[in-house]
């Protein structure tokens, strides 16, 4: 059998079968393979392990009640889980099942970001391919859909993590549906109509009360961000970026925290989300700023055609279009200076997401050299601006 013992882990990989016929020999060689490692911690790797019996399992709860402490057992395959699973062993155990693997060759692309891409792998199903990110954080994303789904939010059901080549990806059952963005880009004439019923839908999704502590506080990665650079800013700045996320209104309330219509599905009018890895509780300035951000900042950052499209999911020239009747249809106005007053308003909420997502990625706050120009830009100037220019929200 083979074991390998590293960073003080002895990891078992089991073969083939374990039943009565190789219980005590399999027994003989983990044990002795526990005697020489000295290891802190053991794990199973069950990748190789076809069947196990009774007798098998018994050599497993020695095993576990030898190191006194829970075992995990990773890349356990469905046959070997539902035998785990009906003898109870899975409450004893730290099980995890083997990932399934999928090919996304050849389906198409409904929606792409920083984060990963989403693709379709049938009528019904669809795929969201990460490009970074942990199984743990993967598996909250899924578990964060489950929750939104019980919490009264039209998600599509996750059912499954899978592998996709060297990436992992979450699997979700999910009708003929298009982004919102695909309708629009199909029938330009009724953007409109499409983008109305995305933003009468978030706006019955702000009034929905929260009480899941999975569902973070929208201000507190800011606070954090603030923190985090509190070095660069002056004591005055500093004060000015607090006060401002201060003066925004706490609510437990639901936030998408990415609306993006490229992460909106409709079908047959109905709206469904497919990308809820950033929602959480809060002010709905926090969903709207991010509407501000996409469809009027970015739109008219002056990038390649073919880098806005691949974001907004739209042709850059409606993006104007889509901003005014966001704000006309949130805030029931028609009147094109109040619609501005309102983008005016959320301009500054829209300058710190800009900030954050900026400054996230250099994780080393001690590289001045990189990190001030970065927060001069962000912080200093697009932000703070932005907070001495706005109309006092109030809404």
């Amino acid at each position: 059998m083979k074991t390998v013992n590293e960073n003080n882990t002895l990891t078992i990989f089991p073969k083939g079968r374990i039943d009565s016929n190789n219980a005590a020999q399999t027994e003989n060689e983990i044990m002795s393979a526990l005697d020489s490692a000295k290891a802190e911690n053991v794990a199973v790797d069950a990748k190789d392990l076809e069947y196990i019996s009774s007798a098998g399992l018994r050599v497993l709860m020695k095993l576990r009640k030898a190191i006194k402490k829970p075992l995990p057992m990773v890349n356990v395959s469905r046959d070997i889980y539902e035998i785990l699973d009906t003898t109870g062993f899975t409450e004893l155990f730290d099980v995890k099942k083997a990932l399934r693997e999928l090919s996304v060759e050849g389906c198409e692309v409904i929606g792409a970001g920083s984060y990963g891409s989403v693709y379709r792998v049938a009528d019904d199903t669809i795929v969201k391919v990460y490009n970074v990110g942990s199984p743990e954080l993967i598996e909250r994303e899924r578990l964060m859909s489950q929750r939104a789904f019980v919490n009264g939010l039209p998600t599509a059901i996750p059912f499954d993590v899978v592998r996709v080549g060297d990436k992992l990806g979450v699997v979700y059952e999910l009708l003929d549906a298009k982004t919102v963005s695909q309708h629009i880009t199909a029938h330009p004439e009724k953007m409109e109509e499409y983008v109305r019923k995305a933003v009468s839908e978030l706006k019955r999704f702000h009034s929905i009360e929260i009480e899941d502590e999975l569902f973070e506080d929208k201000k507190k990665p800011f606070y954090e961000l603030i923190d985090n650079i509190s070095a660069y800013l002056t004591d005055e700045e500093k004060d000015i970026v607090i006060k401002y996320l201060d003066s925004v209104p706490d609510r437990n309330t639901f936030c998408h925290g990415d609306y993006n219509f490229k992460n909106v599905m409709m079908k047959d009018g109905e709206i469904l989300l497919i990308d809820v890895g950033d929602v959480g509780i809060g002010h709905p300035v926090f969903d709207l700023s991010g509407l501000v951000l996409a469809y009027r900042i970015f739109a008219k950052s002056g990038q390649a055609f073919d880098r806005i499209f691949g974001y907004l999911g739209i042709d850059p020239a409606l993006a104007d279009g889509v901003m005014d009747t966001i704000v006309s249809e949130y805030f029931d106005t028609s009147d094109h200076d109040e619609i501005e007053r309102y983008i005016k308003m959320m301009m500054p909420m829209a300058m710190f997401s800009k900030a954050y997502h900026g400054i996230r990625r250099y994780p080393d706050m001690n590289d001045k050299q990189t990190v001030t120009p970065i927060v001069d830009r962000l912080v200093k100037k697009e932000l703070i601006e932005a907070i001495k220019s706005s109309p006092k929200m109030d809404f």
